[in-house]
């Protein structure tokens, strides 16, 4: 496989940085990184609806339910 001189020197530079520890590596990820990003899996292809919108547009929204959120305190945590 050839490489261009500049491709040559940015897949150096980023095992140098410790990005990769190989070129292999270098290349495994990116081929896995591109099939992410144009071959989405069932997870990825629609965004999850949060609950809040579920519960505040139709057919709930305007039932008069009442959705605050519980205020998150901190736990005590016993470590003796």
């Amino acid at each position: 496989m050839e490489l261009k001189p500049e491709t040559e020197l940015l897949v150096q530079e980023e095992i140098q940085r410790g990005h990769f520890n190989s070129v292999d590596e270098l290349i495994v990820q990116g081929v896995h990184a591109w099939r992410e990003k144009h071959h989405p899996g069932p997870a990825q292809a629609k965004p999850r609806k949060r609950l809040y919108d579920l519960l505040t547009r139709a057919p709930f929204g305007g039932s008069e339910l009442t959705i605050e959120r519980q205020k998150d305190y901190p736990r005590q945590i016993d470590l003796g």
